[in-house]
């Protein structure tokens, strides 16, 4: 998870993770739309579940980032935005969406 809020005025955080397979990916990715879900948000947009190669979900303060491990290299997000710094999923505040995602 990269902090980008000194970084860009796009979103907060970026979570960046990648499965090994189309169906791993689209798994993973189910799996942050529910955990979001029961939080009472949905995603601003979606783009790229149906290929399964890179999944963004962009929740407004978090854009969610699933990749192959292939494309991750590739795009190598980390490297790009080198001037965010990483942080813990457990160092963000939890239910702090102050841009946040429409509730559902």
């Amino acid at each position: 998870m990269l902090d980008m809020r000194e970084v860009t005025p796009i979103t907060d955080y970026f979570l960046i993770c990648h499965g090994t397979s189309s169906v791993h990916i689209r798994s993973l990715a189910e799996a942050v739309r529910e955990a979001f879900q029961e939080r009472g948000l949905r995603p601003f947009g979606a783009e790229g579940e149906k290929e399964g190669r890179w999944v963004l979900l962009d929740y407004g303060d978090v854009v969610v980032h699933v990749f192959s491990e292939e494309d991750r290299a590739f795009y190598d997000l980390e490297r790009l935005w080198s001037d965010a710094p990483p942080v813990t999923a457990s160092g963000v505040a939890q239910g702090d969406h102050g841009r946040g995602a429409e509730p559902s």
